[in-house]
């Protein structure tokens, strides 16, 4: 009976969940600096803060939040300066002197909960996941179907973004592509930093 419902959820958080964004930037960059260990677990990190989203969007808080500007843009600046924070440790990072070791090595020293805490904090607080929930919530579900179902639907959110985030990791971690990372390192952490730093711009900058 909510097939055709799912299947719409599905494709939309396929094109979202693929395009280039807070998430894919903050793995990348968590892959590229910890490894693949890092980078899962900053997938499992996003992929939770997905059921933060269905929570309160099931709860009617995410209408509340898009109706109050202040609470909104509170929100959306608070959002752009954790990614600020991010671009800037990564770039600074970039500078260690022993940054070309900790690559070679193939993991830095970031436990799990940190590499879990800087996930979920990306996506918890990027305004545009919550107008994107907000949308499949109030636009695709419709408003009688049972908070069961949308709970479900919300757990496949959770966890088709962790299995697209955990393949990215696993991708990254290659030999192959952890060889480029060691012969180009600094650089590709600090071009991670500067992405970073460009889409907390773009989130402060949206309307």
């Amino acid at each position: 009976m909510y097939w055709a419902e799912f299947f719409t959820i599905a494709v939309a958080h396929l094109f979202a969940v693929a395009s280039p964004g807070p998430d894919f930037a903050i793995v990348t960059r968590q892959c590229m600096s910890g490894g693949t260990r890092a980078g899962v677990w900053t997938s499992l990190g996003v992929s939770s803060a997905i059921l933060l989203h269905v929570t309160y969007c099931i709860l009617g808080v995410a209408l509340l939040l898009a109706q109050s500007t202040t609470l909104f843009n509170s929100m959306k600046y608070l959002a752009a300066a954790y990614l600020v924070y991010l671009g800037v440790q990564s770039i600074r990072g970039s500078f260690r002197q022993t940054n070309t070791a900790l690559y070679t090595r193939g993991e830095v020293a970031i436990s799990p909960s940190k590499a879990f805490a800087v996930g979920f904090l990306t996506n918890g607080l990027n305004p545009k996941a919550t107008l994107f929930f907000l949308a499949l919530f109030t636009v695709v579900i419709d408003s009688n179907t049972p908070s069961s179902i949308q709970i479900l639907y919300g757990l496949y959110l959770a966890i088709a973004t962790f299995l697209w985030f955990s393949m990215l990791s696993k991708i990254l971690g290659r030999p192959n592509v952890r060889a480029f990372i060691i012969k180009t390192g600094n650089w590709v952490e600090r071009g991670m930093g500067a992405i970073l730093i460009l889409l907390a711009l773009q989130i402060s900058m949206s309307t």
